[in-house]
């Protein structure tokens, strides 16, 4: 099953007009300028000129109390078959990247459609650092100090129509980037989704940082998508496209291998991958990293967010 809307690297905002833009900003910054903007704009605006540590609040309210994994083991240890299979293949292909200049498509079931810059789209929202559960497929699970802000508030901005069930978002195509893609494991490039209740719930968050710094590449540089109740593969990383639909988009594993990988992808210690089980977890960076924990509902997410899939079947919606 082939997609025609494939990201090609042409779609990216041009470098003489990232550099045109960017240069005028340096200008508006050395003029003082920026004093008319929004705290957050300038802040953003700082941040990408001169490349300080990200400013951000700690949101307490949704970050949990268990100790974080480490800078090294969140940045070393990843999932991102766009550079490789392997869990370190990430880290040491992902300097291909370019994560700079950036910009992201919005269309579809929206009043305001477009494509934003990434400083344009990052400009109207605070960072918050939130420290969440990531709890992967293959059943290995950290705890990432995440920097981002709610997907929803983002979401808001493009004001989504009634006819807007769902939200598609999809990563970067290059294989010269990417060089992962240069296989056929998966029918590139990668694509999710989310029920639009989903992508509104305040713990869905758009990342752009972790541990007070821009993400690295091999975690998704420079925007990706957090969902800590699901299993990691929904986290879609790299986004250059947003698009808001009425019928359920047709995602990456679910295509791949519809028996093992559902679209909704709960995290639910009740329902096995066909080939392992899911019912416990390993920590990654644990003292005894073949020590297993259980898994937890929803990823330790239960009180949040199970009113979302009252009455439906969470082993047939898996």
């Amino acid at each position: 099953m082939k997609r025609s809307t494939r990201i090609r690297p042409s779609e990216i905002t041009p470098e003489i007009a990232y550099r045109s833009r960017r240069e005028f900003l340096a200008r508006l910054v050395g003029a003082g300028f920026t004093a008319s903007l929004p705290a957050t704009a300038q802040e953003v605006l700082t941040v990408n000129l001169v490349e300080r540590p990200l400013k951000f609040t700690r949101n307490t309210r949704y970050s949990i109390a268990e100790q974080a994994n480490s800078y090294a083991e969140i940045t070393g240890y990843n999932n991102f078959y766009e550079f490789g299979t392997g869990k370190e293949d990430p880290a040491e292909n992902a300097h291909r990247l370019r994560p700079r200049p950036w910009s992201v498509i919005v269309e579809g079931e929206c009043e305001k459609p477009g494509r934003l810059a990434l400083e344009d789209l990052l400009a109207p929202h605070p960072l918050e650092e939130r420290i969440y559960r990531l709890r992967c497929v293959e059943a290995w699970s950290m705890v990432v100090p995440w920097l981002g802000f709610p997907l929803g508030d983002l979401l808001k901005r493009f004001e989504p129509t009634s006819r807007a069930k769902f939200v598609e978002l999809t990563t970067l195509l290059d294989p010269k980037q990417m060089p992962g893609q240069r296989s056929n494991v998966l029918d590139w490039p990668y694509v999710e989704g989310l029920r639009m209740d989903e992508a509104m719930h305040p713990l869905a968050i758009m990342a752009v940082g972790l541990y007070g710094k821009w993400l690295p590449n091999q975690n998704g540089a420079p925007l990706r998508l957090v969902v800590p109740w699901k299993y990691g593969f929904k986290s879609v990383k790299s986004i250059v496209r947003i698009r808001f639909t009425e019928r359920m988009p047709s995602t990456s594993w679910p295509i791949s291998a519809p028996r093992e990988y559902g679209f909704f992808a709960n995290v639910n210690p009740a329902v096995d991958h066909p080939r392992w089980s899911q019912k416990s977890e390993r920590r990654i960076g644990s003292a005894n990293f073949l020590a297993r924990q259980p898994t937890l509902a929803f990823n330790g997410y239960a009180n949040e967010v199970a009113g979302l899939y009252r009455g439906m079947d969470l082993a047939r919606w898996f």
